[in-house]
């Protein structure tokens, strides 16, 4: 039974998408690459390959799906087309500026097989990349920064300017991308009372102003310039539609709610250093700032000391009282050292899965974590919030994510590879708006060309075919590392791999997220959808299940979808601590040149005890680290995730029929893509449920 068509209704004409409306701060017109509508519209007519019985579609339509010039949403077929136009017009326009020579024939052929293994899902850009490339918000606005998918800022040299890691970081969350900070600006700026009279500042409706309206309030406790009396009258009302990134405005009230709790806390602090938990206080209100403001992209990280009682504090909320109604927005973890004692850590690990760990040592002296020390990343001083990548101060990363899977043979995963490469390379090319950060991005290239899907190739293949196909994929990304930076004329990439945690991309393909087990084979996957969505009326009419949500029963209903993750796949209950820790382990040693992002799950009550000693024995083999402890939360309305029996689901699976969101989606409000926020793998779902559902706050 066939559940997705992804058959548009206009298979004749080009339909333009967002990418072709203006491209006058990227390329000139000359240097914009389109594929041939011919080869596109072959497409049309094919069966989208989507994963999970109408879950892929689902997503990619509520997530990926933009509204084009003509009203309608994009297929599966218009998005490919518009990612693949817009990665290969950065190139164009790359090599025409430089006068390097764009071969316009091999331009075309090479597009073509990008189209090919990314329409099939072979492999996929990032859900940024699929939101963003080829739209206005990179072609027009020049939002190069839109495309990565997070970056990290330290506050080390704080004495220096003692705004700019606090404006960096909230600039770059509204933009959607994920920051890592650190605290190792303690102590090194004197927090003084805001010099008098008030002086007017009237805050514009961009976000550049929010920012600036940020760096002025900061200012006044940091150098004791006047203090500033905001005027939020200019900033549109609540309700009304954003422009650039979709969505509706909040209205002013985030900005003024941040504005008061600064106040707040640097008062608190007037003549004394800034402390720990003050940078962290700071950092965590933008965060919560930037997604009650209604960008909705985005997550935080942060890093401090591994002896600092007052760091492992942070999430006490009996110590730190203030901090419980912002200390979610970021996860905590230590840059921990290697031979350190992990024993306090472990029993605080036990009950609320913090902290993280972060070698550094590791990650400045290693690539791949084989026994060769190459120094590569001597500069780095962090990571991002899901700890895939290791970066320096300032430093943004993109990703790529691969499905081995869905490959017939090592060749076919090969020549996906210098694809999936070509893409995340592409995306360098993009400057930022960030002077520090661009200098930090031309001389790194860095990328990260992931992998989704292991618990189900292994499910088919061996360990040994696993290792085989790591090793041989990754020679073959540095030999296109050395083609393409030479035809490009920059230079090659620091680092090109890692294992990212995957999110809704991973359910586009119907692969497991990254590295990580599935909770079940067969589970039931609910969604939330507006009653008056277009994607409604095709759900009910394949017969999905649906009911209003608890709690916004007026608007809001539940769709559920039945998920079978493959035969043979192993759960996450069948696999230990150990064997988890094991595979990061692998992966660390035979793919990730940057690092892998896991959640180690443990079972408290038997495997608690042993986290001690499995930190003394992988820190030695990891640059990063979390671990959760599984517990069982019960039932509870409209859980997202339900396991079910094979009875239940193969019950649920056959009354199902074709999906078909084109041919039935009529009269309901069309949508425009949201994109991908930061962190929505199942692993980071799991963390929200555990600190909201029976995780103790205290550490």
């Amino acid at each position: 039974m066939v559940h997705s068509s992804g058959i548009s209704k206009k298979k004749g004409s080009r339909r333009r998408s967002p990418s072709t409306t203006s491209m006058e701060d990227a390329a000139t017109a000359d240097n914009i690459f389109e594929l041939d509508d011919q080869f596109v519209n072959d497409y049309r007519v094919k069966v989208v390959p989507f994963g999970f019985n109408g879950l892929g579609e689902l997503v990619y339509m509520r997530t990926y799906s933009r509204i084009m010039e003509d009203g309608e949403n994009e297929s599966w077929t218009d998005t490919i087309r518009r990612v693949v136009e817009g990665c290969y017009t950065m190139q164009k326009t790359h090599i025409e500026k430089h006068a390097l020579g764009w071969d316009e024939e091999q331009g075309r052929r090479s597009a073509e097989e990008m189209f090919d293994k990314m329409w099939n899902m072979k492999f996929l850009p990032p859900g940024r990349g699929l939101w963003a490339m080829g739209t206005d918000i990179i072609n027009k606005r020049g939002l190069a920064a839109s495309l990565n998918n997070c970056c990290f800022v330290s506050t080390e040299d704080l004495n220096k300017d003692p705004t700019q890691p606090f404006t960096f970081l909230m600039d770059a969350a509204m933009l959607g991308v994920g920051v890592g900070f650190d605290t190792k600006g303690e102590g090194k700026v004197m927090i003084v009372e805001p010099g008098s009279p008030k002086v007017p500042y009237q805050i514009s409706d961009t976000r550049e102003a929010w920012v600036e309206s940020l760096k002025a309030l900061l200012a006044s406790y940091f150098y004791g310039s006047n203090e500033v009396d905001m005027d939020y009258s200019h900033i549109r009302k609540a309700g009304l539609p954003l422009k650039v990134f979709g969505g509706i405005s909040s209205g002013p009230q985030p900005l003024v709610d941040l504005h008061e709790k600064i106040r707040e806390t640097l008062d608190r602090n007037v003549g004394k250093p800034i402390t720990i938990t003050t940078i962290v206080d700071i950092m965590n209100l933008i965060g919560k700032c930037v997604v009650a403001g209604n960008v909705r992209r985005t997550a935080l990280i942060s890093f401090g000391d591994a002896h600092s009682e007052e760091f492992m504090d942070l999430k006490n909320y009996e110590v730190n009282p203030h901090r419980a109604s912002f200390g979610w927005t970021s996860n905590n973890s230590i840059f921990a050292e290697l031979g350190m004692d992990y024993s306090k850590c472990a029993e605080r690990i036990k009950y609320n899965g913090e902290p993280g760990f972060c070698w550094l040592e590791n990650m400045q002296k290693y690539s791949r974590m084989n026994g060769t020390i190459d120094n590569k990343d001597k500069r780095v001083k962090g990571g991002n919030p899901c700890l895939e990548q290791s970066l320096e101060s300032r430093e943004l990363c993109n990703l790529v994510e691969c499905f081995p899977s869905k490959h017939e043979n090592l060749d076919d995963f090969k020549r996906t590879l210098k694809f999936a490469y070509l893409y995340a390379k592409t995306v360098t090319l993009g400057l930022t708006h960030w002077p520090e950060t661009n200098r930090v991005m031309l001389r790194n290239r860095r990328i990260g060309c992931s992998i989704s899907g292991v618990a189900q190739f292994l499910s088919t293949r061996s360990l040994e075919v696993l290792k085989e196909w790591l090793s041989r994929g990754y020679d073959t990304i540095q030999d296109w590392d050395t083609i393409y930076s030479e035809w490009l004329a920059i230079p090659k990439s620091i680092k090109t791999t890692s294992i990212k945690p995957s999110g809704t991309v991973s359910l586009l393909a119907g692969a497991t997220p990254g590295m990580h087990w599935p909770e079940s084979r067969f589970y039931i996957r609910r969604m939330r959808l507006g009653k008056t969505s277009a994607l409604v009326e095709p759900l009910r009419c394949a017969g999905y299940p649906m009911e209003d949500a608890f709690g916004s029963e007026n608007d809001t209903l539940v769709v559920e979808i039945p998920v079978d993750v493959g035969e043979g796949i192993r759960t996450v209950n069948d696999v230990s601590m150990w064997e988890q820790l094991s595979m990061a382990a692998f992966l660390q040693e035979h793919w990730a040149d940057n690092q892998v992002s896991s959640t180690i799950t443990f079972k408290p009550e038997t495997e608690g005890d042993q986290i001690k000693h499995a930190l003394d024995y992988f820190q030695y083999k990891l640059k990063g680290i979390s671990l959760l402890p599984k517990t069982e939360f019960g039932s509870y309305p409209q859980m997202p995730y339900e396991e079910i029996t094979r009875e239940e689901y193969e019950r649920r699976f056959s009354v199902l029929k074709s999906l078909n969101f084109f041919d039935v989606a009529e009269g309901g409000d069309k949508e425009d893509g949201i994109g991908e926020m930061f962190c929505d793998g199942d692993i980071c779902k799991r963390i929200g449920e555990f600190k909201s559902k029976g995780g103790k706050a205290k550490s």
